[in-house]
């Protein structure tokens, strides 16, 4: 019996650092996107962010978050599928193992899937919040708006 693409990523999403899981649900070639394409200086907080390939790519995403993380929940909202391509909504709740902050994030996931194989994944999330749980000190000044002033964080 074939599943719908929606099951198929939910069924990744409930056993993601299980190898013999991922790899039933995702080619081998696949392309998973953590957070963004690449991004060095994010790269140094979460060391799986950017780009990689197959289903071990997932599997070592998903056990660093563990590392790095506890989580404390995470729930799906919503699922959108048209012609194999998923999105899936939802929010997480996690918090670092380091220095015990918590952080609530929404989330989102698309997903393309092809003979029943997903064929390219996005993950992305708060990504100022989730690596604000690490923040141990120091300051950071920023300048967003084109006529106002910094802002020191």
């Amino acid at each position: 019996m074939s599943l719908t693409s929606t099951e198929i990523v939910q069924a990744l999403l409930k056993e993601p650092t299980n190898l013999a899981v991922v790899s039933q649900f995702v080619a081998a070639d696949a392309i998973y996107v953590s957070l963004n394409y690449e991004n060095a200086e994010l790269k140094k907080i979460m060391p799986w962010t950017g780009t990689a390939m197959g289903p071990q790519a997932i599997v070592d995403t998903y056990t660093r978050v563990g590392r790095y993380w506890q989580s404390l929940g995470f729930h799906v909202e919503d699922t959108i599928e048209a012609e194999g391509k998923v999105a899936v909504f939802g929010r997480f709740t996690y918090q670092s193992n380091t220095l015990g902050k918590t952080i609530t994030s929404p989330f989102c996931i698309f997903a393309k899937v092809r003979n029943e194989k997903i064929v390219y994944m996005q993950f992305m999330e708060d990504t100022f919040g989730t690596a604000a749980t690490f923040r141990s000190g120091g300051s950071a000044t920023y300048l967003s708006d084109p006529t106002g002033s910094e802002v020191e964080l």
